[in-house]
């Protein structure tokens, strides 16, 4: 059984280089995105230095609608070097210069009238080749979706709400919050990979049916739908609007729209047991 690897990964706001002369003493493995050009020990700035160095290959992905955004190909460069970086002046302080690599991903030729779609990340873990550029960059978009877990576990969920008295008694609670945050991202990720998939791979026919006739006031298919439609209708419950350009709904509609979906299934299963 391989070890497991534990990689430290952060944003801009983690751009210090403090952090980096910090985990050099350590053995942990960090991935950082870059906020700003540094200088290098001797001479030169980083990125300029990285951008001129050689490509390791190209990476190619469909970049997502967004609102004032179309979908298109992105053709990215792929650059790494290891550099030495000049560390700041520190009155109080003084610091050594710290090695890292620089990861640059650049699209050179954007679609007229489009910014370039550009990463540049910075890492204590070696890049010798393609591949292994490529897999930090993997990683670091990993991160994203680690952000809206939390978000929707801490938003959605209200778990930093809890007042809960015991130790026992909060995890407990935070084993289920996991487990819906979860579902909130699972179905979001569905709908946006799989959106042809049949709505009942995540839906029972108690909820898909309960919001398509809240929804359209009409009576449910006899057959399930895509899952993207009944994701956007759902979405529509919780305040998504579904305009053209709006992009597919978010983690918010989405999980304002189940916990409607639920009370609009007690309601009708309390209405077929009256009948």
């Amino acid at each position: 059984m391989e070890a497991t690897q534990t990689i430290y990964m952060a944003d801009r706001d983690s751009d210090l280089f403090e952090l980096f002369e910090a985990a050099e003493s350590g053995s942990a493995a960090w991935l950082i995105r870059a906020a700003q050009e540094r200088a290098l020990q001797g001479r030169g700035r980083l990125w300029e230095t990285v951008s001129q160095s050689p490509v390791l290959g190209q990476l190619e992905f469909d970049l997502a609608p967004a609102r004032g955004r179309s979908p298109r190909r992105v053709v990215q460069s792929l650059r790494a070097q290891r550099v030495l970086l000049r560390p700041p002046y520190r009155p109080d302080k003084k610091l050594a210069p710290v090695e890292v690599t620089a990861i640059l991903a650049r699209e050179e030729t954007p679609p007229e009238g489009e910014d370039p779609i550009e990463w540049r990340l910075l890492s204590n873990l070696p890049v010798q080749s393609f591949a292994d550029a490529s897999e930090k960059i993997q990683w670091y978009l990993c991160r994203w979706q680690i952000e809206v877990y939390f978000h929707i576990l801490k938003n959605g969920c209200k778990v930093e709400d809890l007042q809960l008295q015991s130790r026992e008694r909060i995890e407990v609670a935070l084993a289920v919050y996991l487990i819906v945050a979860w579902r909130v991202l699972y179905l979001i990720r569905l709908g946006r990979t799989v959106p042809d998939l049949s709505c009942e791979v995540a839906f029972s026919p108690q909820e898909w049916r309960a919001a398509y006739l809240v929804s359209k006031r009409q009576k449910p298919p006899s057959e399930p739908p895509r899952l993207q439609e009944i994701l956007t209708l759902i979405a529509g419950l919780g305040g998504h609007l579904a305009r053209k350009g709006d992009g597919p709904p978010g983690p918010k509609t989405l999980w304002i729209g189940l916990q409607r979906v639920q009370d609009f299934v007690l309601a009708l299963e309390a209405r077929d047991g009256l009948a």
